[in-house]
């Protein structure tokens, strides 16, 4: 009887064999790496005064966040039309939306009362030694007015070349319903649109898994350009937006979860965890959405319904940036100024922060949503440049509360409908993430199209 004899070993098998020997460093331990490789570059960067290293880690965080907001226009666009179509074959659709916004509305809520309530109890605009020669007055305001005729573009070409997210989403909504009422013959261009999402999707995940490099950056440049003398002066103020944001985060969140959803929240956390480091680290809402979404998706929200929540909330849902935000930074400037508040005013802060949060659009910082809050309480615009200074340190938790919440709502909702896939949800394993986000499920499930 002849046997094959062994084939010998190649030099490529060899080094797959060593390779698959090598353990992965799950993606989170590469993010929180590049954290603490950042925080110490960054402060030898200061103490040591080291302009070559100053520079390059100012380069490294400028470039990321580049990358980012270059797909972030058209991202919205495709990602917007798609899920529109996308909800068409859901039931009960309209309610879903409804229900969405509902609870956009009360986590809103919820969190700019958090935020008034610790404003209260810190003055954190107290003590400062801030005054209005140390502000200056923003380039960009927000005010009632704006906000809803700068909901309609004066042409195609300027929401995207300026990054004007609000008029960009209201592009793409118009496109999507016109695509459903005019059905089958549409289909080339929604097939055309499910093409580029994926393409987007695509580089954009190429683009995070650059992250720990990002994170990197972001974070030695900002502890090189600001260090402590900066965050002193705004020490109650900092602190009052990460206590805020926590108490939402791993306070309200969990809670809601495990009354209202009837799921573990500890579990949501374990797969929903690399989409909120991204977050923190790229302080962009958007540029984190399809990582938000699929992480939303493996936690057993359907896609036909992620594709649609999560974009939308991407938009509209900022409980860190509309809400805790705004809260307390209205507070901090009324008392640098000197602005007694009433409680008409509180409620004010209140209604801005529940109607007015689509303002932010998902780009980093709030400045447009806290300058829309300022104008209608009538306090000093000046005040924004008081906290431009320290805007991008707060900014990072006050994103990563944002998605947090783009994640929560639809898990919420998805369970009180009956549509969750609890086996899929206590199963999630963020850390699995590793591949690059599924198509979207519109391209699977191919619905056909009808004019209404």
């Amino acid at each position: 009887m002849s046997s094959t004899p062994p084939s010998p070993a190649t030099p490529s098998s060899g080094v797959r064999a060593t390779l698959g020997r090598i353990p992965k460093v799950p993606f989170w331990a590469q993010i929180l790496l590049g954290l603490v490789l950042g925080a110490l570059l960054g402060w030898a960067a200061r103490s040591g005064d080291i302009a070559w290293l100053q520079t390059t880690l100012d380069k490294i965080g400028e470039i990321f966040v580049q990358l980012l907001m270059v797909v972030v226009a058209p991202l919205v666009f495709f990602a917007i039309l798609v899920s529109i179509t996308n909800l068409r074959n859901v039931s009960n659709a309209a309610r879903l939306a409804s229900r969405t916004l509902l609870w956009f509305m009360i986590t809103s809520l919820i969190a700019v009362s958090i935020g008034l309530a610790i404003g209260l109890l810190t003055d954190p605009g107290a003590g400062t030694g801030l005054t209005a020669a140390d502000g200056a007055d923003p380039k960009k305001k927000g005010s009632w007015l704006d906000f809803i005729t700068g909901i309609v573009p004066t042409d195609v070409v300027t929401p995207f070349t300026q990054l004007n997210v609000l008029q960009i989403v209201f592009m793409a909504a118009v496109a999507g319903i016109a695509v459903l009422q005019v059905g089958e013959k549409a289909r080339p261009l929604l097939t055309l649109s499910e093409s580029v999402l994926e393409l987007l999707q695509k580089v954009l995940w190429w683009v995070i898994r650059l992250a720990p490099l990002g994170s990197l950056g972001l974070v030695g440049h900002a502890i090189h350009k600001y260090g402590w003398d900066l965050i002193g002066k705004y020490a109650t103020f900092t602190a009052d937006i990460y206590v805020g944001c926590a108490i939402v985060l791993f306070g309200v969140y969990p809670l809601l979860l495990a009354t209202v959803a009837k799921v573990n929240p500890l579990r949501f956390f374990k797969g929903a965890w690399p989409a909120i480091q991204l977050a923190f680290v790229s302080r962009s809402s958007v540029g984190t959405m399809p990582l938000t979404q699929r992480v939303t998706e493996r936690l057993g929200v359907p896609k036909e319904y992620t594709s649609f929540a999560v974009p939308f909330g991407s938009t509209t849902k900022m409980d860190g940036c509309a809400s805790i935000y705004p809260a307390i930074a209205a507070i901090f400037v009324a008392q640098v100024f000197d602005v007694p508040l009433e409680v008409r005013d509180y409620l004010l802060i209140a209604f801005v922060s529940v109607i007015g949060s689509a303002a932010t659009a998902g780009l980093t910082g709030a400045t447009v949503m806290l300058t829309l809050t300022l104008s209608t309480l009538g306090l000093p615009m000046a005040g924004v440049g008081l906290l431009l200074a320290i805007d991008p340190i707060v900014d990072m938790i006050r994103t990563a509360t944002n998605v947090a919440g783009q994640s929560v709502v639809p898990i919420i909702v998805a369970s009180r409908e009956g549509i969750l896939d609890r086996e899929a949800y206590a199963t999630a394993d963020g850390s699995k993430l590793e591949g690059e986000p599924e198509r979207a499920s519109v391209r699977e499930q191919e619905p056909v199209l009808s004019a209404a």
